[in-house]
C-alpha cells in the first residue's frame, strides 16, 4: 500500500545549496574537479590492475570493488547535483530519488564492509606473512566480495522496501540528494520502525565493521612498532596513518548521519556532512589507497612505456 501510494508522487524539489545562490557557481566548479578526480583516478585504477599482473594481488582486488563502488556512488550522486546548481528549476522525480536513497544505502554499506576486509587482508599480510598467500587465496577474496555485497544487500535495500512510508507535502528535499535520514522527515506516519531498523542496520554495517578495523589496526600497529628497521616504521606509519585518517572521516560521519535520533537533524550540517561520505571521500580513495603506492606508480610507468609501441605497430 506504501508502495502504491508513493507511486502518485511525480517530483520533489532538491534544495542542495540553492539557499547559498552566491557560492552555486563556484561549487559547481569545484565538485565537477573532485568528481573528475574521482572517475579518472578509480577507473585508471582498474585499468592498471587489468592490465598488469603484477597488480593482480587480493589487495588490488578489493580496491577495484572499492573503485567501481566510488563511481557507482557518486554517479548516481553527483550529476544530478551539478545540474540542479545551474537550473533554475531544482527539482528531482520521485523515482530517481527513491533509486537513490537505495542506492545510496546499498553502497554506503558495501564500502563499509569492504573497508573492513581490507584492513583485514593488510592484517595477514603483515602480521602472518608466511601464509598470506594460503589464506587470502583467490577463492577466499571472491567469498568475502559476494558476502560483502550479499550482507549490504540483505541490511539495507530489503528493510528499506518493506518499511518505506507516504510522503507527505511539502515535497521538498531540503539536502543535496535522497537519502534515509533525510526522508525520515517526509514520511507521513510514526518513524520509530524505521528509526529502530536504522539504527540496527547502521551497528551491523557501520559500527561492527569500524570495530574489526580499529582492531586491525591496532595489531599491525604493534607489528609496526617491532619492526628493527627505522625506515620501515616511517613508511608504515606514513602509510596506514593516512589510510587510517581516510576511515575515520568516512565511518565518523556515517555513524552520525545514521545513528542519531531523528531530533538532532540539521539541514546544512547535515549538507556538509554528506559530501564527505558521498563526493569527497570517493575521490580520496585511490589516491590514498593505491595511487601512492610504488607498486601502482611502477605500473602506471609500465603502462605509459608500452603505449608508444602500441602506436606503432
Amino acid at each position: 500500500m506504501a508502495q502504491k501510494n508513493l507511486s502518485t508522487i511525480t517530483e520533489l524539489v532538491l534544495v542542495g545549496f540553492s539557499n547559498h545562490p552566491q557560492a552555486e557557481i563556484p561549487l559547481f566548479f569545484l565538485f565537477s574537479v573532485v568528481y573528475l578526480v574521482n572517475l579518472l583516478g578509480n577507473i585508471a585504477l582498474i585499468i592498471l590492475v587489468a592490465i598488469d599482473s603484477c597488480l593482480q594481488t587480493p589487495m588490488y582486488f578489493f580496491l577495484c570493488h572499492l573503485a567501481f563502488l566510488n563511481i557507482f556512488y557518486t554517479t548516481t550522486v553527483v550529476p544530478k547535483m551539478l545540474f540542479n546548481l545551474l537550473a533554475s528549476k531544482k527539482v528531482i522525480s520521485y523515482e530517481f530519488c527513491l533509486a537513490q536513497t537505495y542506492i545510496s544505502l546499498l553502497m554506503g554499506a558495501a564500502e563499509c564492509i569492504i573497508l573492513a576486509i581490507m584492513a583485514l587482508d593488510r592484517y595477514v599480510a603483515i602480521c602472518d606473512p608466511l601464509r598470506y598467500l594460503l589464506i587470502m587465496n583467490w577463492s577466499m577474496c571472491v567469498q568475502l566480495i559476494l558476502g560483502a555485497w550479499t550482507i549490504s544487500f540483505f541490511t539495507s535495500v530489503v528493510p528499506l522496501y518493506f518499511t518505506i512510508l507516504p510522503l507527505c507535502g511539502p515535497y521538498i528535499v531540503d539536502h543535496i540528494f535522497c537519502e534515509v535520514p533525510v526522508l525520515l522527515h517526509m514520511f507521513c506516519a510514526d518513524t520509530s520502525l524505521q528509526e529502530t531498523i536504522m539504527v540496527i542496520g547502521a551497528s551491523g554495517t557501520l559500527l561492527l565493521p569500524f570495530f574489526l578495523i580499529t582492531l586491525s589496526y591496532l595489531r599491525i600497529l604493534v607489528a609496526v612498532m617491532r619492526m628493527h628497521s627505522t625506515e620501515g616504521r616511517k613508511k608504515a606509519f606514513s602509510t596506514y596513518s593516512s589510510h587510517l585518517t581516510v576511515v575515520t572521516v568516512y565511518y565518523g560521519t556515517g555513524i552520525f548521519m545514521y545513528m542519531r535520533p531523528k531530533s538532532l537533524y540539521s539541514a546544512e550540517g547535515d549538507k556538509l556532512i554528506s559530501l564527505f561520505y558521498a563526493v569527497i571521500s570517493p575521490a580520496l580513495n585511490p589516491l590514498i589507497y593505491s595511487l601512492r603506492n610504488k607498486e601502482v606508480n611502477g605500473a602506471l610507468k609500465r603502462a605509459l612505456e608500452r603505449w608508444p609501441v602500441s602506436q606503432g605497430k
